[in-house]
């Protein structure tokens, strides 16, 4: 997934909160390809988003 894609999914965040997320550890882990994107698994961000009902519940 693509960092847009991963924005849309999540209801429209800002960039900046996306960005700010993995500077904390807190975003789905991804992986930068050689020109600088990001990518994410869509098997790591389901996971991500799970772990993150199982906390607030």
């Amino acid at each position: 997934m693509t960092v847009p894609e991963i924005l849309a999914e999540l209801g429209g965040i800002s960039r900046r909160t996306f960005y700010r997320w993995r500077e904390l550890g807190q975003a789905p882990q991804a992986l930068k390809l050689p020109n600088g994107e990001l990518r994410v698994w869509r098997s790591d961000f389901t996971a991500w988003l799970n772990s993150l009902e199982r906390a607030a519940a």
